[in-house]
């Protein structure tokens, strides 16, 4: 059964979680009280997150630097990608606000839109729900030469649909028996297929639907869903570690980027992916080394997860 989302307007509703009463807002929106209390309080350039490997973030001035390096990289991999055909998939997943728009944004911005696109697609029409579920995700996967960014993917239903009510037991377990098989079949095909995972804190997370609110600019990232999600973050940490157990394969690894600082992990997802190709001219300068610190594989955040008892 789909569980019902509160009609109150969007805004107003995120208004009262910033400013209203920390004990009623907690008790209404099932968020703890500490994690509203910081959300409000912390300043935005410090790290909120206890487990993160950072004290602070990333410096503009280091950090546009290393950006500029990495997008002439990626220009130069769409170059050679081009020319020998490669065909590239990216998938960005995380929870709401974990900065997934943003680092496509990144890799996008100095390429050129002709054989690079973004696929963000909306909720599934009626004729598509009639379908094969993946079927409305093969038609976007890329001919030769082109890369293609999948602002949320297919994984839809391991995550919010599974959460949210939006598919029945049936297709989930449906979903699980065949999505293997179909990025075997994808991989086969000739696709490099890469799957990222973008994981941030409870803490931040709020702190950014907060600043969503009040800036103009980013309004139209909120969504009722965001609000709706609050109250079930352990029912969300339950269906990623179940999607990484099902879904994270050696064909088709999950890729798990800490994204408390936007900067570190855009630059981190960047450098993954010109690692996984020996095009033209590649420099081989240390500025490209992958911190180890923000980028892990699935397998090590579910063990981590585990002992710790901490889920993002």
């Amino acid at each position: 059964m789909k569980k019902k989302i509160d009609s109150t307007d969007l805004f107003d509703q995120l208004i009262e979680i910033a400013n209203d009463d920390i004990d009623l807002v907690s008790t209404k929106y099932k968020v703890p009280k500490s994690v509203i209390k910081i959300a409000r309080e912390s300043s935005p350039g410090l790290i909120v997150n206890d487990n993160y490997p950072y004290q602070e973030k990333m410096k503009v001035k280091d950090y546009r630097k290393e950006k500029e390096a990495l997008q002439i990289e990626l220009a130069k991999l769409q170059s050679w990608a081009r020319s020998n055909g490669q065909k590239i998939a990216i998938i960005f997943e995380g929870r709401d606000a974990a900065g997934k728009g943003g680092t496509i944004k990144r890799f996008t911005e100095h390429l050129n839109p002709r054989s690079a696109r973004v696929v963000a697609l909306e909720k599934p029409t009626e004729h598509e729900r009639g379908q094969w579920y993946f079927q409305r995700y093969v038609k976007h996967l890329p001919t030769n030469g082109e890369i293609v960014f999948f602002d949320r993917s297919w994984y839809n239903r391991a995550g919010v649909e599974k959460v949210m009510g939006f598919c029945t037991d049936k297709e989930y377990k449906e979903f699980n028996s065949q999505v293997s098989n179909f990025e075997k079949m994808i991989i086969s095909s000739g696709v490099t297929l890469i799957k990222f995972w973008f994981s941030v804190s409870r803490i931040e997370q709020l702190r950014r639907f907060i600043s969503r609110t009040y800036d103009p600019l980013k309004q139209w990232k909120l969504s009722p869903m965001d609000v709706a999600s609050l109250g079930l973050w352990n029912e969300y940490s339950r269906a990623k570690e179940a999607m990484f157990r099902n879904t994270h394969t050696t064909h088709s690894p999950w890729i798990v980027v800490k994204s408390d600082d936007k900067k570190r992990a855009r630059l981190n997802a960047m450098r993954y992916v010109t690692d996984q190709f020996d095009y033209e001219n590649k420099s081989t300068d240390l500025l490209f080394k992958l911190d180890r610190k923000i980028l892990s594989s699935a397998s090590k955040l579910t063990s981590s997860a585990k002992k710790s008892g901490t889920n993002t």
